[in-house]
């Protein structure tokens, strides 16, 4: 890996995204692009900064089309940053070449969403866990089928050797998201991007396969960047969370601060919409009306406002900038004094 100046960065600050965007250019016809000048672009990620902390769990929350994914991928470097820098232990990657990325790949891995979609359906088991093996250490070629024993026993794919030559399809939904999980820890990364691990997973095993998540963050030391539109899931792992919206932050903080004193009012719609086993309880605060606006064209100001029952006029001229109101508790929001307690 050539050699470069290391970022500066806090000794406990593992990721650090600075202000990262992310455009997609809209395909138009070739007459379009003949006549038409301005280009239009899909606005997926739009200047957002958070930073995790070694050992730490962060969530991303939000509904579909907040841009979650994306922030993951650009934040392990799986796509190239329209605007500013993904840093990680102090090494702003975006700028390395594609063998020293390769080189760092080791040290972070993903947990997709969907095993059936990112399992080769004619590789084993096995030899799927060994894949990353192989690539990342070809070296220990001699030892690899013993770190694959070793890590499906680990995460409850026991007897290891009954699944290791079984393909994905002879196997229950709940398993096949273990070898997913396998496969991702089989490197020993210190980052752990896992984008809606539980969504495909029958409800009756989510719960096991959260408890596994936090049993092999403390054995393995993991730091996860947890991405769910489920808020519920998000309390049983993370310790912070980011509330994203239309490709910027709203509100972000320690778990236990934001649940218990939620200040943006998007983030208040999404703990109403959280089913209660009380049905006593009634939800507290309104839920917003419409969809999520177009990312192509988002509103001016704050990109909420369209939605936010408490929208003034001032919201839709100015765009609020995150701000910390409680202590590591920032929100982006002109009138969230309002909801401090």
């Amino acid at each position: 890996m050539n050699e470069q100046t290391p970022t500066p960065i806090s000794d406990d600050i593992l990721v650090k995204v600075e202000n990262i965007k992310k455009w997609y250019p809209v395909q138009t016809t070739f007459l379009d692009q003949l006549f038409t000048q301005q280009r239009d672009f899909v606005r997926a990620v739009d200047g957002v900064s958070f930073t995790i902390k070694r050992g730490e769990a962060f969530g991303l929350a939000g509904e579909s089309g907040s841009g979650k994914s994306t922030i993951g991928r650009l934040t392990l470097g799986l796509e190239e940053l329209t605007e500013g820098r993904a840093i990680f232990d102090g090494i702003d990657y975006s700028t390395l070449s594609v063998d020293e990325n390769r080189k760092l790949r080791r040290r972070m891995q993903v947990i997709f969403q969907d095993p059936m979609a990112s399992l080769n359906p004619r590789m084993s088991i096995g030899s799927a866990i060994t894949q990353p093996l192989r690539i990342h250490y070809p070296e220990k070629a001699a030892e690899h089928r013993d770190m694959v024993l070793s890590i499906m026993d680990k995460v409850g794919l026991t007897p290891p050797l009954f699944f290791y030559n079984k393909y994905p399809h002879q196997i229950s939904g709940g398993q096949r998201q273990r070898i997913v999980i396998a496969r991702a820890l089989v490197t020993q990364p210190e980052l752990v991007l896992a984008d809606e691990p539980i969504a495909m997973a029958d409800v009756s095993v989510r719960a096991q396969l959260l408890d596994l998540m936090v049993q092999l963050k403390k054995e393995f030391n993991l730091t996860y960047l947890f991405i769910t539109h489920d808020l519920a899931t998000a309390k049983y792992i993370c310790d912070r969370i980011g509330v994203l919206y239309l490709g910027r932050m709203a509100e972000v903080g320690p778990l236990r601060e934001v649940y218990a004193n939620p200040l943006h009012p998007y983030t208040q719609a999404l703990m109403a919409a959280v089913p209660k086993p009380n049905p006593h309880k009634r939800r507290t605060y309104p839920m917003p009306e419409g969809e999520i606006p177009n990312p192509i064209n988002p509103p001016s100001g704050c990109r909420f406002h369209p939605r936010c029952p408490f929208a003034k006029d001032e919201c839709s001229r100015v765009e609020p900038e995150l701000r910390e109101l409680r202590p590591d508790h920032l929100v982006a929001c002109h009138f969230a004094e309002q909801f401090v307690k």
